[in-house]
């Protein structure tokens, strides 16, 4: 891609990061489907939407800090097999990509606020956590991402707290099976990271980002990820066979095959072509959780 030949919202767009805005909006789904199924007289359109372009803004935003701090530390550099960075690539300069985390931040915190009006302290104390953890991911004196917490940090913030938050502002109240319902979300967001981590596997070294793909290698990475694609499948199961759900809640296990060709190419590819695998687990994830809330829908008007 000629970069002189990018527009200024383009950057913006690539500085975004499209593909893993689906780590957004799975958790909103999924929770906000599980209300909806739970009483469908507590649910509200309004608090899901917000919930969303709460969740949308704070991926947003992590994924600015990332670029501005991943280049600030010089982990991102000419040998990248991934997308473009903005930053490194000239498009976008410290400044205003400094601007632009403030304004997507500070919109996540002020429509976060009509949430704490429905939910109270907790929510508040969430968004907070959401905001700041989100900043520290790639910021600040001890980054999770340098650190090898970034998947601790996918797992539960764009997994658990996504996920069981949504449920929350819709019914007012804490559930197991809100957080058997993150599960599979927090393990497939996180799946992608994975991937990510072990495509950079050498240059995060070399820029002294120490994933836990750096730290423990690529056999354990792979096995990592393994684990993810399967402990996802463990939610459905658990929740049709030990609680009042519907047997449509296991349309997810359609999607079996497709995790084992995932898990194929994880042994067989390399490099670029790597960004294949992670645009599709992107895509597992969000089919995922699309049929997770489908059965949720169906099995209610079934009942």
């Amino acid at each position: 891609m000629n970069n002189q030949n990018i527009s200024k919202p383009r950057s913006w767009l690539l500085a975004a990061r499209p593909k893993t805005l689906l780590a957004a909006v799975v958790p909103v789904l999924v929770g906000g489907t599980l209300a909806y199924s739970d009483n469908i007289d507590k649910f509200s359109w309004t608090a899901s939407l917000v919930a969303f372009f709460c969740s949308m803004c704070i991926q947003i935003g992590t994924n600015f800090t990332n670029d501005l701090f991943d280049f600030i530390k010089g982990a991102d550099t000419d040998e990248r097999v991934g997308p473009t960075r903005v930053l490194s690539a000239g498009l976008i300069s410290k400044s205003e990509m400094k601007n632009a985390i403030i304004v997507v931040f500070g919109a996540a915190f002020f429509a976060g606020l009509y949430l704490v009006q429905i939910g109270g302290i907790s929510i508040f104390i969430i968004g907070i956590l959401s905001i700041f953890s989100g900043i520290i991911y790639t910021a600040g004196p001890y980054p999770l991402a340098y650190n090898g917490l970034g998947d601790l940090f996918s797992f539960v913030f764009f997994g658990v707290v996504g996920t069981m938050g949504t449920y929350y502002v819709n019914i007012k109240e804490w559930s197991l099976h809100s957080f058997i319902a993150s599960i599979p979300v927090g393990a497939l967001i996180t799946a992608i990271l994975v991937v990510n981590n072990y495509r950079d596997i050498v240059q995060d070294a070399k820029a002294g980002k120490k994933t836990l793909a750096v730290k423990f290698g690529k056999s354990f990475t792979r096995m990592e990820y393994i684990a993810l694609l399967l402990l996802a499948f463990f939610a459905p199961v658990y929740l049709v066979y030990h609680s009042h759900f519907s047997i449509w809640l296991l349309l997810p296990c359609l999607l079996l095959p497709l995790a084992l060709r995932m898990i194929s190419m994880l042994f067989k590819f390399r490099n670029q072509a790597l960004n294949s695998l992670l645009e599709l687990t992107a895509k597992f994830a969000a089919l995922f959780g699309l049929l997770f809330s489908i059965g949720l829908v169906i099995g209610k008007i079934s009942r």
